[in-house]
């Protein structure tokens, strides 16, 4: 009988179930935009009840759109975004919203940790971000100590998901690693870690550790009430996402980048090789069991999303009024434009910076005559720009330049932005056949950890299945290169006049 995996991928943007077969074709998905709540600027939560029962609704659909009989599904692997927090309560009871990856309530908490980080990077072989889950719980303990003091648990988004699923709690080793709580040496909870974010109290809140592949547990009988799942289908660890991408995309060590352009800007290779602490890069555990290095802020595709409704409110709704997509528009002017067209320089920070924290997004080289086509292909060209420093940052460490590039996320859906990424970059780009590459990835540890594959290895050989190989011109390459030392420039220029900028705002602010 054939065997059917299921992954539920909760993403920062949008949240999915897919069904895979053993082969690794897609045959199911039901999407659904995650529910971000923002009564405050910069705290992007999300209420758990709705995200659960939105859940629900969207395995059953994604099921029936398989065609399959959910009897048939082998197993079930979570996926989520990293970093946010996700608390229960000492009863496993839902009792506050999650926090997003994209939440920066906690920016100069997390930039007076990272001033220290000199104290911890030898243990967790990371620097600090804002959305990390010890900042985060640091920032509770001081601004909210009722919801403080009543945390059981500690979570990432993937393993809430699975809580609901079998009811028992575990956290995923990829996700702990690259959250600023795990000790990268000996793959455990580290005390010191939780003494240095002031928050010791958190330490015994800490679900024991699963690998991606491991069993976690099985659907419940309450679950599968729920979900229209069969009770007793295994649950395995899972991925976060910029793992699972990475596995869904076949990328297994140092020969090939996964970059992730969505609602972050992700840059990473698999490899022995560790990052020091000057790189200003992360490492995290793998599921290979090779150390992860990434490059990655939020300076990706959200970037164009947000321009597009400043820009364009207009053509997008002539757009759908002729039922296309502003998207398919750009498309064509894309493919009718090229490097020579924008002499706009964008950069891409309206959700955070790759270079300095007080950093924001910011048109350069705006005249009279700028039309609003040349703004947009900027905005495009700016994002592929901030992949850029990030992935001159992954070669530095790895010394040499990737065979190829393996490219996931919403940029993937246009051809003509894939191959500005090429140009840009000056390195092949490939895509895979699946279009939901994270859940694939999950799909990829279902089949190891029910042993329809005996290793990972053999799984991806199986089911990843390259679409297309994209190679850069070498024209468009040398136009593209000045114009990225110019970003550079531009951005070396403003290094000391962010903090100043943002000084001056808060002062308007106040008055």
């Amino acid at each position: 009988m054939d065997k059917y995996f299921l992954t539920i991928d909760n993403g920062g943007t949008n949240t999915k179930a897919i069904v895979f077969d053993e082969n690794g074709r897609q045959l199911g998905v039901f999407a659904f935009p995650t529910m971000r709540i923002e009564e405050t600027s910069g705290f992007h939560e999300i209420n758990l009840h709705d995200l659960w029962d939105s859940i629900c609704d969207a395995i059953k659909k994604a099921i029936s759109n398989a065609d399959i009989d959910p009897e048939q599904i082998a197993g079930i692997s979570c996926v989520g975004h990293g970093k946010g927090l996700y608390m229960l309560d000492k009863n496993k009871q839902i009792f506050a919203n999650g926090i997003l990856s994209t939440d920066s309530r906690a920016v100069d908490l997390a930039t007076g940790f990272e001033n220290n980080v000199d104290k911890i990077f030898s243990i967790s072989r990371q620097h600090v971000l804002p959305s990390q889950s010890p900042v985060l719980l640091n920032w509770m303990k001081n601004n909210k100590p009722d919801v403080y003091s009543n945390i059981g648990y500690v979570l990432s988004a993937k393993d809430f998901v699975r809580t609901k699923l079998i009811g028992d709690i575990f956290q995923e080793f990829g996700d702990a690693s690259g959250n600023n709580i795990l000790n990268l040496e000996t793959q455990k909870y580290d005390l010191k870690l939780f003494e240095f974010f002031g928050i010791t109290e958190m330490y015994d809140k800490m679900p024991p550790l699963k690998k991606y592949d491991e069993l976690c547990g099985y659907v419940s009988v309450e679950a599968a009430s729920q979900t229209g799942l069969k009770a007793g289908i295994p649950v395995f660890g899972g991925m976060f996402d910029i793992d699972a991408c990475s596995v869904g995309t076949g990328v297994l060590n140092e020969d090939y980048f996964s970059v992730i352009a969505g609602t972050w800007n992700i840059n990473v290779f698999a490899s022995n090789k560790s990052a020091n602490k000057d790189s200003g890069l992360m490492n995290s555990i793998y599921p290979t069991g090779a150390n992860l290095v990434e490059a990655s802020s939020a300076t990706s595709a959200g970037n164009l999303e947000m321009t597009l409704q400043s820009l364009m409110s207009e053509e997008i709704k002539n757009a759908n009024e002729n039922h296309k997509s502003i998207y398919d528009i750009l498309e064509d002017f894309l493919n009718h434009t090229d490097a020579k067209f924008s002499r706009v320089i964008f950069f891409p920070f309206l959700y955070g910076s790759n270079v300095n924290p007080d950093a924001e997004g910011a048109y350069i080289g705006i005249q009279s005559s700028t039309t609003k086509s040349a703004m947009v292909r900027a905005v495009y060209e700016g994002i592929v720009f901030a992949h850029r420093y990030h992935i001159e940052q992954l070669v530095k460490v790895l010394d040499h330049k990737p065979k190829a590039i393996r490219l996931s996320g919403g940029g993937t859906n246009s051809k003509a932005w894939v191959q500005m990424f090429s140009d840009i970059l000056n390195i092949p780009i490939q895509l895979v056949e699946a279009t939901e590459i994270g859940g694939l990835g999950g799909a990829i540890g279902s089949a190891v950890g029910s042993s329809v594959y005996p290793n990972i290895e053999t799984a991806i050989k199986k089911m990843v299945h390259l679409r297309s190989e994209t190679l850069p011109n070498s024209k468009q390459s040398a136009i593209y290169d000045q114009k990225y030392q110019m970003y550079l420039k531009l951005l070396n220029s403003l290094d000391n006049s962010w903090r100043d900028l943002k000084t001056m705002q808060e002062g308007l602010e106040q008055e």
